[in-house]
């Protein structure tokens, strides 16, 4: 029939291929697959051969006519028991029936950016998995500025004042943990090769080798902030914010700068920690910082920290925070409890999940997914989710799938 270039897949699927996409196809063997085309290549998408229901991913192309079993990055979804599949501009949308609320809506990408970097790296077929969220984070914001100029001071009086609404990534270093040091609350330690691999998969924001020991941001200990419902700082140099700015990351970035070199100086002896060798060395630091922030154009605000509560006032201003008042922490957006049997519809940027009861096709129970507005993506989370409940079907919407 059809050349089996990785992996023969059941020939009752294969057939199946010829009419269209499918969701919830259960083959003789008892697994369920559901399969979504993009372009010239069908996706399929669904529990394992070994019936172990854990999510797998096999591609067959259209114009090669042979299938392909592609390098899969992100974190895969653990498994369900069964699932929808909906093809969109560059990725998929998954559904995960039976599964918890928070874990039930992934996307899958096929030809977005991140993916067509590591199929370029790797010179192979590339598919990538992202957590859905329903809503949006505050954007990250990266703060900047040479070793003196009181952008510790800063933050840390931001986190005095809004102690809930702030929050700190964890770096990772390969270095070994020093005296009271905990895994995972002051560095994510690990291994030199385990980090390099990372790196190379796309998963650090901005990463530094110092003295032989890498440390870097991740894009998972920045979400974690976000899953927390906490903005995220990162307290990082230029180098590192120039990192940022070029990754898919949308945040404020902001350079805290000395009102002069001889009010630096003064701040850095004043401290009294540093060796003459040490102060020279931070200024000479400095100047090249102060050049590369101010004219590098990575940064959105350069914020010139001569009096400390004006200069504070300044950045809870660019911040939005100067007018803020504050009032009981909001439940967060919510979560989209999907009924296990549904069928699944689409009109432009909506997903329609209608509940399908015993004894009746259409039910009155309809969720909208509004899909229009999605930020972020692999390896990290795909934010900007928003539904509604609704209590009547649409009459002219064509159903793509539904075999529950």
């Amino acid at each position: 029939m059809w050349k089996i270039e990785v992996g023969e897949a059941p020939a009752l699927l294969v057939d199946d291929l010829q009419d269209g996409a499918q969701n919830d196809l259960e083959l003789k063997n008892g697994i369920c697959k559901a399969t979504a085309t993009v372009g010239d290549k069908t996706y399929v998408i669904g529990g394992a051969d070994d019936g172990t229901l854990s999510i797998e991913v096999q591609i067959f192309d259209r114009n090669l006519g042979e299938w392909v079993r592609p390098t899969v990055r992100g974190t895969k979804p653990v498994s369900c028991k069964g699932l929808s599949a909906v093809a969109l501009d560059d990725k998929i949308l998954i559904l995960k029936k039976g599964s918890k609320p928070d874990d039930q809506i992934w996307f899958l990408e096929v030809d977005t950016q991140y993916v067509r970097q590591q199929q370029e790296y790797l010179g192979t077929e590339v598919v990538a998995w992202s957590k859905g969220v329903v809503g949006n984070a505050e954007k990250p914001v990266v703060i900047s500025g040479p070793s003196g100029v009181g952008k510790g001071t800063l933050i840390a009086m931001l986190m005095k004042e809004f102690p809930s609404m702030f929050g700190f990534s964890v770096s990772h270093t390969t270095r070994a943990p020093r005296g009271m040091e905990k895994d995972g609350v002051h560095y994510h330690f690990t291994e030199k090769s385990i980090m390099e691999k990372e790196i190379k998969e796309g998963k650090f924001l901005e990463f530094a080798s110092v003295h032989g020991n890498l440390y870097g941001t991740s894009v998972e200990a920045v979400e974690v902030v976000a899953d927390a419902g906490k903005r995220c700082i990162l307290d990082i140099d230029v180098q590192g914010a120039r990192s940022v700015r070029a990754s898919s990351l949308e945040a404020i970035f902001i350079f805290v700068c000395p009102p002069s070199m001889e009010e630096l100086e003064k701040r850095l002896r004043d401290r009294g920690t540093e060796t003459e060798e040490q102060i020279l060395k931070r200024l000479r630091n400095a100047e090249a910082e102060i050049e590369q922030g101010k004219s590098s154009h990575i940064f959105d605000f350069i914020l010139y920290n001569d009096k400390l509560v004006e200069s504070y006032e300044k950045l809870k201003k660019l911040l939005g925070l100067d007018d803020f008042v504050t009032t009981t922490k909001s439940a967060g957006h919510g979560e989209i409890d999907l009924p296990i049997d549904h069928s699944v519809s689409k009109i432009d940027n909506k997903i329609i999940i209608n509940r399908i009861s015993s004894g009746e096709k259409e039910s009155k129970n309809l969720i909208i997914l509004d899909v229009s507005s999605l930020k972020g993506g692999a390896p990290g989370r795909t934010r900007g989710l928003n539904f509604q409940a609704i209590g009547s079907f649409s009459n002219g919407l064509t159903e793509i799938e539904g075999l529950s």
